[in-house]
């Protein structure tokens, strides 16, 4: 019942304002934000970012589509960031064809990303969770109509951006092995790298990659100075410990504490609206394995210290800041077309050798599992495309790719960047799997296994990485 009476309050919305507020005077900035819940309203649910299922029966805390909107009177942008570990290309681009014709924003103007926590509902099939259908067109409804009441909540605004750093919450968790080794990977074949090596682990000797500690924001707020909206970006995986409950993780919990920081007026209407989106994280968590021993955290304690660690690294750097009256907006799209890591005839019959002799489903080894993969990989199309979006506002340069991107791909891409600053949104208007750099498919490990989580060609990253450049080029010159 409940979802046939927000059905129908859309359809009331669409009659009363199918277009949203009138465009803004040329020169005048306006930005609307809105927060949308979209926990499920059904339990047990599936809940992916494991090897395992694992049915989730509550949610600790409210899942949202958190929405921002701006409009310099020429461009209007809408950017969404959604509580979901990953969220694939049809369900987003579905989201995206509702909410143009609920606020008239064109499509291409549309950078819709998934916040990768690994407590929220499965609306995308990886290793052995699969999506609920309800919920895929729940989530679906509520993205569209988050981002058509952030529409009607445009208002003048004033931008302000910046950068804080916070080195202590991001480390790399891929750790180069010892030679020679012996390690053999579901394939059978030997990896140079190990994801999550553990403690004190003899066989490890570094990590395999840099880290991007830099905590990006773009601060919205009223002509009176009230606080509006907060997009934040940090290049942190997820942090976990939410003891099988549905969660935001610490993307929520920063989201809630910003605004805290901020001293936003709870009562105000609109709310003020946090946002935490995932940047270059795919090779980097939240555990240092450089310790002896780990700390032992109760559930949740971790996740809310590191929402605070990084929120206060944003208060230190927005304190610096100046606000913008005046902040012209540019958006550019493509599309590249990139090839799929296809399993050989020889890949197949393994597999379906070993599934043959597997047992029931669900699959406890990892040699199964990632069997299970290959049959599922085998049913791709040879080439993939990937929706690759930049974003200027003001200096402010945005980029979105649709994966687990890694590190030292984010941090070339702030190098190269003609604005300053610059910083990705990685999971964004769909998920392609993790995307290692070339060198970093040479040292193998996890994050390079060809299954649905991965599966891109090995030279994807450099190609990416210069049709992004293209666009930020062509978005800072208009």
């Amino acid at each position: 019942m409940k979802r046939s009476l927000f059905a129908v309050g859309v359809v009331l919305l669409v009659g009363l304002r199918l277009a949203g507020p009138m465009q803004a005077a040329a020169g005048e900035l306006r930005a609307g934000a809105f927060a949308m819940d979209v926990t499920p309203l059904k339990f047990p649910i599936s809940m992916n970012g494991n090897m395992q299922d694992a049915p989730a029966t509550k949610a600790a805390d409210p899942l949202h589509a958190r929405c921002l909107v701006l409009d310099d009177g020429k461009t209007r942008v809408a950017l969404v960031v959604v509580d979901n570990c990953v969220i694939r290309r049809e369900l987003l681009d579905d989201a995206k064809r509702r909410a143009s014709q609920l606020t008239g924003i064109p499509i291409d103007r549309m950078l819709i990303s998934a916040t990768h926590a690994h407590s929220c509902p499965t609306v995308t099939g990886v290793f052995q969770s699969e999506p609920i259908a309800d919920y895929v067109e729940f989530l679906t409804e509520r993205i569209a109509a988050g981002l058509k009441l952030a529409n009607d909540n445009l208002a003048p605004a004033h931008v302000a951006w910046g950068v804080g750093r916070d080195e202590t919450q991001v480390f790399n968790r891929r750790w180069l092995l010892k030679e020679p080794s012996n390690e053999t990977n579901p394939f059978g074949r030997v990896d140079q790298a190990r994801m999550n090596p553990g403690f004190n682990n003899p066989k490890v000797t570094k990590s395999a990659g840099p880290v991007d500690p830099e905590v990006c924001f773009l601060s919205v707020q009223s002509p009176d100075g009230r606080p509006r909206a907060f997009l934040a970006n940090y290049s942190l995986h997820y942090v976990g410990g939410t003891g099988g409950d549905l969660s935001a993780d610490y993307f929520g919990a920063f989201a809630e504490r910003i605004g805290q920081l901020l001293k936003a007026d709870t009562a105000a209407r609109p709310a003020f609206v946090g946002i935490m989106s995932n940047g270059t994280s795919g090779d980097v968590n939240n555990v240092n394995f450089g310790l002896t021993m780990p700390p032992k955290f109760q559930p949740f304690e971790k996740l809310k210290l590191v929402a605070n660690s990084v929120a206060l690294a944003a208060l230190a750097a927005h304190e610096k800041v100046e606000y913008r009256t005046n902040t012209s907006i540019a958006m550019r799209e493509t599309e590249i077309e990139l090839k799929v890591r296809k399993p050989s005839a020889d890949d197949l019959v393994a597999a379906k050798e070993r599934l043959s002799k597997a047992g029931e489903f669900p699959y406890k080894t990892m040699p199964d599992i990632y069997a299970r993969e290959t049959l599922k990989i085998a049913e791709y199309p040879a080439t993939v495309k990937l929706k690759l979006q930049a974003i200027r506002i003001g200096e402010l340069g945005i980029v979105a790719i649709p994966a687990e991107v890694f590190s030292e791909i984010g941090l070339e891409i702030k190098r190269r960047s003609p604005l300053k600053p610059t910083f990705t949104i990685a999971l964004a208007n769909g998920w392609n799997g993790y995307l290692p750099t070339p060198q970093q498919h040479e040292l193998a490990g996890y994050e390079t296994w060809r299954a649905r989580s991965s599966y891109l060609e090995v030279d994807s990253s450099p190609k990416i990485v210069e049709a992004l450049l293209t666009l930020l080029n062509e978005v800072k010159k208009e």
